[in-house]
């Protein structure tokens, strides 16, 4: 069942979920609590997350439907969004923190950190190309799922482990990855488009 597929999948959704760049961000909202207390609400909020992105991928052409959107559109603007993301993982903000929150109830941890725009865009191109696939992207969501739960639940030992600096530098290389995923998904969009204007039949004449 684990095929190559499934194992790419899996890591271009690794990458837009940007465990180590949510590692800081992480940190600095939970540090206030209890480690006990910092556990639940971190389990909490991945599990939540987890929910929110199964049901992203599984409503994904229920809701391409409803909104009346193709599959060359999301790729060209999920590439697109993949992109800015990328360049912000390269190029990070200067001096962007978080506000202190009392109880991190799904936002932001779960939302946009873990399930963002940008993997949601990633599921619904997932849904709508591969409809008959839902069983081998489930099992591709889990597994990066899987591994960024361990980076966050762990992250205080690799912030010391790898500091400030090695976080960062961790985090830019995988934006350059996600630069390539993302240009990759902007030219699949391109190419179904001119698909379909190929495949366009002409008007009948009056």
């Amino acid at each position: 069942m684990f095929s190559a597929d499934i194992v790419s999948v899996a890591a271009a959704l690794f990458f837009v979920m940007d465990p180590l760049g949510n590692i800081p961000l992480f940190n600095a909202v939970l540090s206030r609590f209890e480690p006990r207390r910092r556990a639940r609400i971190m389990a909490r909020e991945l599990v939540f997350a987890l929910v929110i992105l199964l049901a992203f991928l599984f409503a994904g052409n229920s809701v391409m439907g409803f909104l009346g959107l193709s599959q060359p559109t999301l790729s060209l603007s999920g590439g697109i969004l993949l992109f800015v993301i990328a360049l912000r993982m390269i190029f990070p903000r200067p001096g962007a923190e978080l506000e202190p929150v009392e109880d991190p109830f799904v936002v932001p941890l779960a939302i946009p950190m873990i399930a963002g725009p940008s993997t949601l865009a990633v599921l619904l191109l997932l849904a709508s190309s591969g409809p008959d696939r839902m069983l081998e992207w489930s099992a591709a969501l889990g597994l990066a799922w899987l591994a960024t739960a361990v980076i966050l639940v762990c992250s205080p030992w690799l912030m010391k482990a790898l500091g400030d600096r090695g976080v960062r530098a961790l985090e830019r290389l995988m934006g350059m990855l996600l630069v390539m995923i993302a240009v990759e998904m902007f030219l699949d969009g391109v190419r179904a488009f001119y698909g379909t204007l190929g495949s366009e039949e002409p008007p009948a004449p009056l």
